[in-house]
């Protein structure tokens, strides 16, 4: 591949300030899926939005995904975990307010034994360890369906990419 800030014999040559200020950008946000001992999976209810969440977050301007999850984690509940393999890989047009792209990773946050949850009150009303079943009845359908996707993805040692909402045309 040629770096395209370089002149080429029958090309322009383009500033990489504005070569790279023309590019597409997006927003990035990061969850762990965690589960306790039964196989249940944690989710978190934001005051915010009606729906629950898988625990995560948006990612700061120039913050690694995997950062960002871990930082969010400490914040949100209290816990410091290693996170482990990529499970999925989300991405998602534009929609309403959010005029970029959204991609979203979820890495595999493993099992949490014995491991007190502190919930950050301003942001979170609740937290509860739930039946796959039931936790994708809780989420909103896009988020829900990373929860079957990941656990296969876990199971499997695997990641997989999901592009959800597309626009064709």
């Amino acid at each position: 591949m040629t770096d395209p800030t370089v002149p080429a014999a029958s090309s322009t040559w383009v500033e990489p300030e504005i070569y790279y200020a023309g590019l597409a950008t997006v927003h990035v946000a990061a969850g762990a899926l965690i589960t306790d001992e039964n196989g249940h999976v944690l989710l978190v209810k934001p005051n915010y939005q009606p729906y629950w969440l898988v625990p995560g977050g948006m990612a700061e301007e120039g913050e690694a995904p995997e950062d960002a999850c871990v930082r969010e984690l400490g914040e949100e509940l209290g816990i410091s975990i290693r996170l482990g393999r990529l499970l999925t890989v989300d991405w998602a047009p534009p929609y309403g307010y959010r005029t970029r792209p959204l991609v979203h990773l979820l890495f595999d946050g493993g099992t949490l034994r014995d491991t007190p949850i502190r919930l950050q009150t301003a942001e979170l009303d609740d937290h509860a360890f739930v039946p796959v079943d039931r936790a994708v009845t809780m989420l909103s359908s896009a988020t829900a369906a990373r929860i079957p996707a990941a656990l296969a993805a876990r199971e499997r040692q695997t990641t997989v990419y999901r592009p959800t909402g597309v626009r064709t045309g």
